[in-house]
């Protein structure tokens, strides 16, 4: 009887189905790629953001969720609050609230194009007020109880740091948000998003469909859609070593680089085309080697910036500690790696 009931679980549709530890500070198990919410939704279509009407958002959401995927990332003002709205509407709708883990932000104001409010003031900020009433929204728009992932959005310089951690305090203590979390903060990525540069890094041929037909690119963040010579520089690169680990997709490649560098890495996947998301999930079955990085890494030229370029990266004891005795080197955690299962 025991080995009926605790037969091993069928294996996933795909990697997405492998769920790993959030981080060693937080148990809560999700899929190594998260689903980026900005792009679900119409009402940015006017800003270069491409435009997804509720029908193919819930198809993206559907696709999803039934290739394993349980990790949404979204935030307040995504899509001037479509985007929660609609992400509620199918968890409710679809009845797997609580088997996603639903990610969200405040501190970017989000009533930038409500005209029933007339003043916005303190519809955007760090600022507890602006934290109790956008978290209150939040669960409306979500149709739900809670909060799994609740981020800082950004730093306002405005708000004291006592004043953020007690109101982020008494929302967990009240059981309306499970994790805190903080974003647009420099040097940190356990979620890292636009690992593709806003999908400027495609192979030439790709380019040139996109300049014959029409379609073009992005322009949310560039009003330019087509990629300069550092990104086609990229592109090349993840292309050489897209064909050597046997790779249809060299976005896919560009996403395993971001995950082969540290433990707890969750890429938020953006894209409005279900063949795309489709696509990048094959970066969870490839392995790169360290020459590999490091010829990937040498492409573009990048400078940490002060206190890196000086004080180094943390791998390894800088040359100040190292000018004052010997010392063996500490171990490094390793990234996850593609299981062999």
């Amino acid at each position: 009887m025991s080995h009926v009931v605790f037969a091993p679980f069928p294996p996933p549709k795909s990697g997405l189905g492998r769920y790993r530890v959030l981080s060693s500070r937080a148990g809560v198990h999700v899929s190594p790629l998260q689903l980026g919410g900005m792009n679900i939704g119409d009402k940015w279509a006017s800003l270069g953001m491409g435009a997804m009407d509720k029908e193919s958002s819930l198809k993206l959401l559907d696709a999803y969720f039934d290739l394993g995927g349980n990790f949404i990332d979204t935030a307040s003002n995504y899509q001037d609050e479509s985007s929660e709205i609609i992400i509620g509407e199918w968890a409710e709708s679809r009845g797997v609230r609580d088997q996603v883990v639903i990610a969200t932000k405040y501190s970017t104001p989000y009533k930038r194009s409500d005209d029933t409010i007339k003043i916005k003031v303190n519809h955007g900020g760090n600022s507890v007020k602006n934290l109790n009433i956008c978290v209150e929204a939040s669960l409306k728009k979500l149709r739900t109880t809670y909060i799994d992932i609740l981020y800082v959005h950004f730093w306002d310089y405005s708000t004291s740091v006592e004043e953020v951690m007690d109101g982020l305090h008494h929302l967990v203590a009240q059981g309306k948000v499970l994790y805190l979390m903080l974003t647009g903060i420099q040097g940190m990525a356990l979620a890292p998003w636009f690992v593709l540069a806003g999908g400027k890094l495609r192979s030439d041929e790709e380019e040139r469909r996109r300049r014959e037909t029409g379609e073009n690119g992005r322009t949310y963040s560039n009003p330019d859609w087509e990629r300069s010579p550092a990104e086609v520089a990229a592109s090349r690169a993840l292309e050489e070593v897209a064909k050597e680990v046997g790779a249809k997709s060299i976005s896919a490649v560009a996403i395993a680089y971001v995950m082969h560098k540290a433990p707890y890495v969750f890429p938020i996947i953006g894209g409005r085309k279900i063949e795309h998301l489709q696509a990048n999930v094959e970066a969870l079955e490839i392995s790169l080697s360290k020459e590999q990085i490091k010829r990937l890494e040498s492409v573009v030229p990048f400078d940490p910036g002060f206190p890196h370029n000086i004080f180094g990266d943390g791998t390894q004891y800088n040359r100040f500690i190292l000018s004052s005795g010997n010392f063996d080197p500490r171990p490094i955690l390793e990234p996850i790696t593609p299981s062999k299962a």
